[in-house]
C-alpha cells in the first residue's frame, strides 16, 4: 500500500472509530464525507435538536503534533462554511450548528485513544 493509500486507510478507520464513539454518546449520524466546493466533512450528526459537523483526525503517534492541532481557526470557518452548505443541500432546519473535533491515536500496540472537544466554533 502507497504513503497515501496508508493515510487514507488510516483516516477512513479513525471516522468509523469516531462515529462509533459518538453513536455511544447518544449523537445520530446523518452523513459520512459530504463533499462541496468548500471542502468535505467528516461526519455530520444530530446532537438533540442540533447539527453537529465533526472533524475527524487520525495519527499513529504524536511526532508530528496531537491530532487536535491540525485543526486551525481558517480550518474551523472552512467547517462552518460547508456545514452552511449542508443544512441547505438538506433542508434541514436545526436548532443550532456545532462544530466538534475528534482526536484519534493509534498506537502500533494496543487500544484507540480517542479525544472528542465539543463547540470549537
Amino acid at each position: 500500500m502507497t504513503t497515501a493509500g496508508q493515510r487514507q486507510a488510516l483516516g477512513a478507520y479513525g471516522e468509523r472509530l469516531a462515529a462509533r464513539h459518538l453513536a455511544a454518546l447518544g449523537m445520530t449520524v446523518l452523513d459520512r464525507n459530504w463533499r462541496c466546493p468548500g471542502g468535505e466533512l467528516d461526519l455530520v450528526l444530530r446532537d438533540g435538536e442540533d447539527l453537529v459537523v465533526c472533524e475527524v483526525k487520525a495519527r499513529r503517534g504524536v511526532g508530528f503534533g496531537h491530532p487536535l492541532e491540525a485543526v486551525d481557526d481558517v480550518k474551523v470557518g472552512r467547517l462552518r462554511q460547508a456545514a452552511m452548505l449542508w443544512v441547505e443541500a438538506h433542508a434541514v432546519v436545526p436548532g443550532g450548528i456545532r462544530i466538534d473535533l475528534v482526536g484519534v491515536l493509534l498506537p502500533r500496540r494496543g487500544l484507540a485513544v480517542i479525544e472528542h472537544v465539543r463547540g470549537v466554533g
